[in-house]
């Protein structure tokens, strides 16, 4: 998943729009290195429709807005539920979601593995 998909999936789990976010990120101030300016609301929209490379000095900026760690937005989830789903493992009480992890671990083992092979 490229980031654009990752901010925009985020975005819809979080039911915030395009434009509320652009508007929140502008709102920040942050400065393109390039530039020094703010990014436009244009710009910003063809960051988030993938007809440009999101520029790395906004990366601490977009996770502010979307209310996440920088981290995540780099986490290989292909699909929104699998994002809506860890978001909720913190209400799970610690009991289940060891459970759950002592349930993946042979998939994650697994996973590994194929990695190494590739």
């Amino acid at each position: 998943m490229e980031l654009y998909e990752r901010i925009n999936t985020i975005l819809k789990l979080k039911k915030l729009n395009k434009k509320e976010f652009a508007l929140k990120l502008i709102d920040l101030s942050p400065k393109l290195k390039r530039t020094g300016e703010t990014p436009t609301l244009t710009t910003i929209y063809s960051y988030l429709n993938g007809n440009r490379e999101v520029q790395v000095e906004l990366i601490s900026y977009i996770a502010e807005v979307l209310d996440i760690s920088e981290q995540e937005l780099f986490e290989h989830s292909s699909e929104p539920y699998e994002v809506e789903t860890a978001s909720m493992l913190k209400y799970a009480p610690k009991s289940i979601v060891m459970k759950i992890q002592e349930k993946l671990e042979p998939y994650k083992r697994i996973h590994d593995e194929l990695d190494k092979e590739i």
